[in-house]
């Protein structure tokens, strides 16, 4: 077999709808990305603090884990595509509340309608496993990696653009305009998306909305359907979301006041040199994201997916450490390590569960998992902001650190399936 033919052999699973949900995040990543750059700073300076932050995150996370039942029952029930092409407006018309927010407090009710219409998340998690043999998910889901972190590298490019060229309040306005049209342009992309649920039921509305307790009572009782280590590794992904959601929000605000990557306040009042120093970090990261992801991919299927989340889990402690122990310089070691480790995390965790749980199952697997991860992170996200105002601003980081060992401990109580035994 010659190179061109092993190189079509590798990536031959880079069609339908696989190759659709591709298209669709490389326009949704980079939206997603500009603004966020410095959205931290941006709800800061529209009159919030850490503790703001920690309570939008919480709320959007609740919103987001209160349709994640009904989300999965109504993917096994009435198919995938029409909750994905349908909804994904309506999380484009929720930055609409960004762009235009005189006070946090519209970032709140855009980030609420926006989680509400994740509702299409199980049925999305559950269409990209489908797309997915079983012997290319690790590479499957590398690569979906390796094409966000590619798209998302002139995030940071163009955020420090727009920030320093018209101000760091307009400039923010300006990008989630941008994220308003990308959103557009990916979910008019979903409408070609094609069902992958076999005979599904011709939807109705009413009783989709009435079955929503019925579909609690069957995303919990279907963790009785599966095998233990599947309920193993969705505790320890528990605990990990919960940790890294303490902390998610802080990194900028920790790098601008306490690591003060641009000098102290007095000196530069605005934080514009803070602000140019972070899109460098941030450039950094993902310029490393794109090197990483294939081989990442490559790793997963060769020796497995259980040494690889060991590795991930193990390795955000001493990223955090630098981190918060650190300066300017080593922002550039201490953030491309926190990126990998949960690139490295997302990939094994995604492969072992489409690894673990059947077909017909995944939809009300992925809803259930989805709603208790959000609780969790909701949660996580406000400890963080109260803890970084009301006790120490390093505390957050260095809890996050101690939940990596009970997460990993929890992993080695996984079996992994052999090749010959993961899900189709």
């Amino acid at each position: 077999m010659n190179f061109s033919e092993k190189l079509k052999n590798e990536f031959s699973f880079f069609r339908g709808n696989y190759l659709i949900l591709i298209i669709s995040w490389i326009l949704m990543d980079f939206a997603h990305e500009l603004p966020g750059t410095y959205y931290p700073d941006y709800v800061i300076q529209l009159g919030g603090s850490a503790t703001i932050l920690g309570i939008i995150m919480l709320v959007s996370l609740l919103a987001l884990a209160s349709v994640q039942f009904l989300g999965g029952y109504l993917a096994d029930k009435y198919g995938r595509r029409w909750l994905v092409s349908s909804l994904t407006f309506g999380v484009a018309l929720s930055f609409i509340f960004y762009a235009i927010a005189p006070s946090w407090k519209f970032i709140l009710i855009g980030a609420v309608i926006q989680n509400l219409c994740l509702l299409y998340q199980p049925a999305l998690n559950a269409l990209m496993a489908d797309s997915l043999p079983p012997e290319k998910r690790g590479m499957g889901f590398s690569v979906l990696n390796l094409i966000m972190s590619v798209s998302t590298t002139p995030g940071p490019v163009v955020a420090l653009f727009l920030v320093t060229a018209y101000g760091s309040i307009m400039g923010m306005r300006i990008a989630y305009v941008i994220v308003i049209f990308l959103y557009l342009a990916a979910a008019i992309v979903r409408l070609k998306l094609k069902e992958s649920v076999k005979n599904p039921e011709k939807i109705n509305i009413k009783e989709a909305i009435r079955s929503y307790p019925k579909a609690i009572k069957e995303g919990i009782n279907v963790w009785k359907t599966v095998p233990r280590s599947t309920r193993f590794l969705f505790f320890s992904e528990l605990i990990m979301r919960f940790s890294i959601a303490m902390t998610q929000m802080l990194f900028m605000v920790y790098a601008f006041y306490v690591l003060q990557i641009g000098g102290t306040r007095e000196a530069d009042p605005t934080f514009q040199l803070a602000r140019i120093n972070w899109g460098y970090a941030m450039i950094a990261l993902f310029i490393c994201m794109i090197f990483l992801s294939l081989p990442v991919g490559r790793l997963i299927d060769k020796i497995g997916r259980k040494k690889p989340l060991l590795i991930a889990n193990l390795l955000m402690i001493p990223a955090i450490l630098l981190f918060i122990f650190g300066n300017y310089l080593t922002l550039f070691v201490a953030m491309p390590l926190v990126g990998f480790s949960m690139l490295l995390g997302f990939s094994s965790y995604q492969t072992m569960y489409a690894d673990l749980v059947p077909q017909s199952k995944r939809g009300k697997i992925t809803g259930s998992a989805n709603f208790f991860a959000y609780i969790f992170m909701a949660l996580g996200a406000g400890l963080g902001g109260f803890l970084y105002d009301a006790v120490s601003p390093t505390l957050p980081f260095l809890l996050a650190t101690a939940f990596a060992i009970p997460s990993t401990v929890l992993i080695l109580l996984v079996h992994e399936p052999k090749p010959e035994e993961r899900q189709a």
